[in-house]
Formats: C-alpha cells, structure tokens, sequence
C-alpha cells in the first residue's frame, strides 16, 4: 500500500472535501494556542496540515513532531478561511484537517534552518544531503532532469543513438592531466578515465554508426573554478557525412527545441556568427556576451605615429595590439577607476590608461586624462572619431601582447557592461567558427593544436600546414551563449595524408603518434567517413537556464575548487593492503 495519495504541491481546490494522504517533512511547525499548523514538505512542494485538539491521537503526535521530521498525515482537504490564501504555493487555497499523523522517522535538529540564504557554501557541501532538500536546489535538479530528457527526444527524433564508450580507457594527451587507474591485474599499468570520448565517437563512426550521442561523466585533473569540476557532464554528439554547416544546424535545432520545451523560449533563427578573429577584434573574447553593448576600437596602426612609449611599443611590439574600450556616460569615481585597474591586473594588464571625454568637440582641451599631453592633436581627434565618444563618456586603453589586451579589455568589457547596466534582457546564441589550427606555446617553443589533433583544416589550408602554420584555419567551431562557451566542436580528418601532415607541424613523430594514438590511426585507415561533432556542457547549459553563477549548484554532489567532496570527504587515504594488492608504493609528491 502506497504511504501517499498525492504529492503535497499537487493539492488544489478541486480536492476540497476529498481525503487525502501525505508523506514527507516537517518545514515548519506552528503552535498557535491548541491549534498546530505544520507546513508539510515533500519534492513538488508545501501543504499546510491543520492538527486540532478534536483529533486527540493526531494531535498528539503533531505536538512531538519537529523540523525534518518524516511525517505521513491523512485527512480531509479544506478551503483556507478568508484572508489567509497563500498564493505563492501552488497548494495555497487549501489545508488539509489531519485526521491521523504518523512520525515515520524522528530527525535530528538540522544544523540550518532550510530556508537560510545567507549559508556559506562549505556549509551546503558538507550537509550536502540536508542542501538537496531546499527548494532552489530542488528546482535545478528537476531542471536538469528534465533539459536532459528534452536532449534525448530531440536526437532521437534525428535518428541518433545513444551508445555507451568505456569508463577505463588508455591514457591519451588531451590537453589536462588524466586521473590514473591502478590495474591489478596488470601490475605497473594504469587505466585512465576519459577525459572525453573523442577517440571511442571516432571509432564509432568508422564502424558506421553515422549519428551517435551520449550524455556521459568526463573526467579532468586540473585547475578549477566556477565553471569547471573534476567530473562533469557532456551532451556527446558526432556524425558522419555532414559537412560544418550541417552539423550547425542540426545542433541549433538541438538548443533551439530544448530552450523552446524547457523554458518556453524561442531563441534567434539562424544563430550570430563571427569568426574567431572578429570576435577578439571586437570583443577580446572568442566566447563574448552579445547582450553587452560594448565594443573595443583597434587602434594599433595607429599608435605607431605616437611618441608615448607605453603605445607605441605595443604597437610596433610583434603580436602586440593597442585597443580602446569606450564606456558610454562614465562617471566614474577615481576609487572606481583604480578598482578597474586592479581588476585587469587579474589578466596580466600592467595599467589601464583612460581619457575621460568632457567636450569632444574642444579637441585635448575638452579631455581629462594624464595621457592626453603625451598625444597629437591629430592621433586625439581619431580616436574620437573611432570610438564615436560624445560628452560625458570615458575611454579606457588596453596596449600590450595581443593576449594580454584581449583578455583584460574582454574581461573588463563584461564586466563594465553588468555594473553599468548595459546587458539586455535575453539569450543570445552564437557561432564562433574559423578557429585556427594551432596556437604557440610558449614554454614549450611550438606548434600546439588549439582544439585536438584530429581537427580538420580548412578546405584549402591543407598546404600551410607545412609552410605557415600559425595562419592554417580549421573547421572547428564553438557554440557561445549570453558570455558561456556551451559546446565546442569540429569536422574531424578522415584522410591519412592530411593526419600525417598535422602531425608533423605539431611536431609529433610517427613513432610518438603510434604510441600515443595508434588504435585510432590503425582503424581510420579501413574506410573512416568524412565525419565531425561536438560536446556540450550539461552542467553549463543547465547553470545558465537556472540563473545561477556555479555548475555546483545544478550538480547534485559536486567537489569543491580543491577538488574534494566534503559530504563524503573524498579523496580520503587507502589501506597498506589495498596498496600492496595494487604493488604501489607511496612516496613524498614533488614540491610546488
């Protein structure tokens, strides 16, 4: 037999005079002089349960109950008196008059109050249990649930499969460190857990299974932040015989008909595009918010006429660039100024110069700024004219390696556009495409490639791959929504020439791509399709729908920015046993 009838968010004014059954907590508990009111909580929502003295028995044990105990009422649903309507619960027009109350479980007292939103978040991680029970955590879990069956009917309905790759695999470069899984069976060797399906989604399309999905766990050893956990979720997804353009498509279908079920939004048809160069030129960012109405002014040209050293050798710098950021009516306090300052320091800026325009039409002497005196009049009037600055606005300056400019003028370009109030309302998806082939590593004095090496080049660029890397495009590209990278992608190699080639520039040799990759190359040389996809971030798509800043509050038991769960308190010691079965040995980690 059932311990309920109904859910307590389900009660309505048409069971009024029905009786009813409840199970689930004790939220609140009201002693209102010989009347007990107790708000009953279960996963739909709140009921209220009136206990009169007329119930004895009921009323008996309704005095013993306290917060989060486990209670199951059975009585009969009434209308709330007049003036007592609660319309913020969907149970508001009704009570239920408890003719018996049972304690299936005592609780001890919760060290919070479930209804704080002033808890720390080491506090919810570590109660991470009693955190499920509130409602906002509640809310995201069922929109997660139900994002991630609106992605399973929208693929299904486009013929794709859901087909499982292994959790233990060989470790491969992807780009972080592997977590490492001891064999016992084979001592001295280790599985790896996937950082990614990517080689196995490969496979898969060689063997001819030309439309796969997975929503599949990934693992990743690295350093963490909001948007990032050791384990997290991707919407896995890769086809064959469809070029770039499809795949978009298909895709956008994909985020167009989850948001429309979801949310009951209809987003933009077709989605924005830039290219990856348009979009640090005008952004600094190859992932940009287009609700900010901010955009940087390229100025490098420029800045190569001008005597102020700070510009001009950014200008003349190779892979240097000097930009402008103008910020429309910025009156701005010199404390809010320094704070800025301080702010694109984060990204590596040295300093963040800035003229204040008080009346352009005055030339310099309509300007406020310790710079000003150091640039032409000539130089003064075109970044006037660039930046379209009129009376009352504030130019801020970014001149340093291209990286440094991007990432500082990107960051502050956000982050001015959300204090100041320049973001619009609403969703606005877009393609970044054109990514280049490879990026320079520094420490390393190399090619390396900037999504994976089984990126396809551009129709075309097969030939820079050897003669000019660094201007070889690809055709991968990334899917950004309202400042959030949600998926990234790309049309895979299929050839073995192109592979070998793309090797080559990333300095891997024949021996070195055997090792590392050689069940790949052995099954791309029996008939491999023309194939591509891409992978979302679950935890990321269901983090920007719910609002909230973190992916931890849309994962049910996440891990902290140290990489521990505090519920479970993991990673915690093993036994010397389980040590010597394993034939492993600890020793002192290597010194930060």
């Amino acid at each position: 037999m059932s311990l309920r009838s109904h859910y307590c968010g389900e009660l309505s004014a048409a069971l009024v005079g029905k009786t009813v059954t409840l199970a689930g907590w004790t939220h609140r508990r009201r002693d209102h002089g010989g009347v007990i009111f107790i708000d009953l909580r279960d996963r739909e929502g709140l009921a209220q349960v009136v206990c009169d003295p007329d119930r004895p028995e009921a009323f008996r044990v309704a005095e013993q109950a306290r917060g989060e105990y486990v209670l199951k009422v059975t009585g009969a649903v009434r209308r709330r008196p007049e003036g007592t309507v609660n319309p913020e619960l969907a149970s508001g027009e009704v009570e239920v008059l408890a003719h018996a109350v049972e304690v299936l479980n005592a609780s001890a007292p919760p060290p919070f109050q479930l209804d704080d939103d002033n808890l720390s978040e080491n506090t919810r991680l570590t109660y991470r249990v009693l955190d499920l029970r509130r409602e906002p955590m509640q809310r995201n879990l069922r929109l997660r649930y139900r994002v991630a069956m609106a992605v399973r009917r929208y693929l299904d309905a486009q013929g794709f499969l859901d087909i499982e790759t292994p959790m233990l695999t060989r470790s491969t470069p992807e780009g972080a460190r592997d977590y490492l899984v001891p064999s016992r069976v084979h001592p001295g060797e280790f599985f790896a857990l996937p950082q990614s399906p990517q080689l196995f989604k490969q496979l898969l399309m060689v063997a001819g299974f030309d439309r796969y999905y997975q929503i599949v766990r990934c693992f990743r050893d690295e350093d963490l932040r909001a948007d990032r956990q050791p384990e997290f979720t991707q919407i896995d997804v890769e086809t064959s015989f469809l070029d770039e353009n499809e795949i978009q498509r298909l895709m956008e279908g994909l985020m167009r008909s989850v948001f429309q079920e979801v949310l009951g939004v209809a987003l933009a048809e077709p989605f924005a595009r830039l290219s990856y160069t348009e979009a640090l030129a005008r952004y600094g960012s190859d992932k940009p918010d287009l609700r900010v109405a901010l955009e940087l002014t390229e100025l490098t040209e420029l800045m190569k006429s001008v005597e102020f050293k700070v510009f001009r050798a950014a200008a003349e710098m190779p892979g240097g660039r000097v930009a402008a950021l103008r910020l429309p009516g910025g009156e701005l306090t010199r404390k809010e100024i320094d704070d800025y300052t301080q702010f694109v320091a984060i990204y590596g800026a040295k300093g963040l110069a800035y003229i204040k325009v008080n009346d352009p039409g005055r030339g310099a002497e309509g300007l406020q700024s310790p710079i000003v005196k150091f640039l032409p009049a000539p130089v003064l009037g075109e970044i006037l004219s660039r930046t379209k600055a009129q009376a009352g606005d504030l130019i801020f300056f970014g001149a340093d390696k291209a990286k440094i400019v991007n990432d500082a003028l990107g960051a502050l370009r956000a982050r001015l556009g959300h204090d100041r109030g320049l973001v619009a309302q609403g969703w606005r998806p877009l393609w970044v495409v054109d990514f280049p082939m490879f990026e320079w590593d520094e420490e390393e004095k190399r090619w390396a490639a900037m999504h994976h090496p089984f990126t396809s080049p551009k129709d075309g660029h097969e030939d820079l791959l050897a003669a000019d890397p660094g201007r070889a495009l690809s055709k991968g590209y990334d899917m950004v929504l309202n400042g959030w990278e949600i998926g990234g992608g790309s049309v895979r190699i299929h050839r073995a020439e192109v592979q070998s080639k793309v090797f080559a520039a990333l300095g891997i040799s024949a021996q070195e791509a055997r090792r590392k990759f050689g069940f790949l190359l052995d099954n791309l040389q029996y008939g491999a399709p023309p194939h591509g996809g891409i992978a979302f971030g679950l935890d990321r798509i269901v983090a920007l729908m719910a609002g909230t800043e973190s992916i931890r509050d849309v994962i049910a038991f996440p891990k902290t920015q140290r990489a521990q769960c505090l519920l479970t308190r993991a990673p915690s010691p093993v036994d010397e046993k389980q040590l010597r079965e394993l034939g492993l040995r600890l020793r002192e980690p290597p010194k930060a």
